[in-house]
């Protein structure tokens, strides 16, 4: 689902970014012009969500889903952006900003996540880094900080890749 299309919206950015050809991204279920909540979004265009619609692609090989927005976003006014994610299965990826505001946030999405049962891989810290929140997010969390990503400026693709090698996770995925 993606809701603000401004500038092709996220998987426009995302594709010119990695250089991805159209068929290695799946195409939105929804997309919605306005950027706002995806509930607020189809409400404003008539649009009602149908969950059938969000099922995942069958495909050979692994799947990223981005979902739309925080945890608690309403796709629907009856239904949130995690009651998809447990209808999904899949275990969760958690981004979260790397300063100040970030222990309360994550905390809380942690202990979401925690009571629907959906599994958690690890946490990426987005922003500048912070000397305390990573120890002190895996401490109370309980799940590990697999990536810190700076800033980058100019967002391109020569600066993730640079990024990406130089993350805890890529250097753990390594034989």
């Amino acid at each position: 689902m993606q809701s603000g299309l401004e500038g092709g919206g996220d998987s426009g950015r995302v594709r010119r970014l990695l250089d991805l050809p159209p068929q290695r991204l799946w195409p939105e279920a929804y997309r919605l012009a306005a950027p706002v909540s995806p509930h607020w979004a189809a409400e404003r265009e008539g649009i009602t969500i149908d969950r059938d619609r969000l099922a995942l692609p069958a495909v050979d090989g692994p799947l990223v889903v981005e979902t739309a927005g925080g945890l608690l976003v309403p796709l629907r006014r009856d239904w949130l952006q995690i009651d998809q994610i447990a209808v999904w299965g899949l275990p969760v990826l958690l981004v979260a900003r790397s300063g100040l505001g970030t222990l309360n946030h994550t905390l809380l999405s942690l202990e979401a996540l925690a009571r629907r049962s959906i599994p958690v891989l690890g946490l990426v810290l987005n922003g500048e880094p912070h000397p305390d929140n990573p120890r002190t997010l895996e401490e109370l969390g309980g799940v590990p900080v697999l990536a810190e990503l700076m800033p980058l400026d100019p967002l391109d693709r020569d600066g993730l890749q640079r990024q990406w090698q130089r993350s805890r996770l890529a250097r753990s995925l390594q034989p």
